[in-house]
């Protein structure tokens, strides 16, 4: 069983994104409606079957785990399960534990996720303006972001903002947002918007910019050098050579970046989501609760669903509709 996990397109599967919740503290207009319904309690894997079953990824293969959400730092007694995980760094086996997160809560938990072994973190923000970020966020304060990325870059962690491409809405902060990142030493990804979910009223189309625009525009202030380096994500980077920073943009609608897909989603409910942008889904909560005694189950199910992972997904704005739209919420899915 110690095979490992390479899926159809002779791809290795070694990066694990796990969603350990669907709540989270912020309403992002791209990610949630205003008033959402969340999971009841009982459907969620509790810490120690997350444990289980990401321990059961890691002895296949899996080197890197990301934790998301929601904002995966509301999960109560979510420091449990960093510190449980720790293990496998110390051990050799895993490469990296890191997590994605909004950085409202990472004041007060920078410290003890470094002592968990965390050394990077992206952390989610789309503006520098309060009054924008208030209206984007619908609940977020943006002080107390500021203050949890001063936290983590205290305690010595690598910063990483991940910041949505929003026409109509940040584009006038293109330049200021990677200059305030070049001061603070911290590298920058632009994200396009992804069709996920039903968000009300918020107009997709209308929020769609392109980064091959993005990208023209930096280009006609920085020089920009293509960077061959890759993170274990879809990110395509370059250097800015007047501030030395990475900049790097994700793709999904403009530019497909599933060739070199090396990583699978797995929700709090213990879904696996082979691709972000396809339905198909393994429920592998069932092999865990159903087999308590023994992993061999789980890991069956799990080298069953990636024998059905796809070549890519089916995202597409280029007929100006909705092609490829996924019926869940990215805070279902983890980010």
């Amino acid at each position: 069983m110690n095979t490992p996990l390479i899926d159809p397109f002779l791809r290795p599967i070694t990066y694990l994104r796990v969603s350990v919740t669907d709540r989270c503290d912020f309403r992002c207009v791209y990610c949630m409606s205003e008033n959402m319904t969340f999971l009841p309690k009982k459907e969620l894997l509790t810490m120690e079957e997350l444990d289980r079953m990401c321990s059961t990824f890691i002895g296949l293969g899996v080197e890197k785990l990301r934790i998301t959400g929601g904002e995966p730092l509301v999960r109560k007694g979510i420091m449990t399960f960093f510190n449980d995980m720790s293990r496998h760094l110390e051990s050799g086996a895993l490469r990296e534990l890191t997590l994605t997160t909004n950085g409202s809560q990472l004041e007060r938990f920078a410290q003890p996720l470094w002592d968990a072994g965390v050394r990077r973190v992206n952390i989610s923000l789309d503006t520098l303006d309060e009054g924008k970020f208030a209206e984007i966020t619908r609940w977020g304060r943006l002080p107390q972001v500021l203050r949890g990325i001063d936290a983590a870059q205290k305690v010595g962690m690598r910063v990483k903002i991940n910041t949505v491409a929003l026409k109509g809405f940040n584009e006038d902060e293109l330049l200021p947002l990677a200059e305030w990142c070049a001061e603070r030493d911290m590298d920058m990804t632009w994200i396009e918007v992804m069709p996920m979910g039903d968000i009300g009223n918020e107009n997709r189309l209308g929020q769609y910019w392109a980064l091959s625009d993005l990208r023209e525009t930096l280009g006609q202030h920085y020089t920009l050098t293509d960077l061959p380096e890759r993170t274990g994500g879809p990110a395509r980077y370059v250097r800015l050579e007047e501030t030395g920073q990475k900049i790097g943009f994700i793709t999904p609608l403009s530019h497909n970046f599933c060739e070199s897909c090396n990583r699978v989603r797995l929700t709090c409910t213990g879904e696996l989501f082979m691709c972000l942008g396809q339905e198909d889904n393994a429920d592998l909560r069932s092999a865990l609760r159903n087999h308590p005694g023994s992993d061999a189950a789980l890991q069956d199910a799990i080298r069953d669903a990636i024998a059905h992972k796809p070549k890519g997904h089916d995202f597409d704005y280029s007929r100006q509709a909705l092609d490829g739209q996924m019926s869940r919420h990215m805070s279902h899915t983890g980010g």
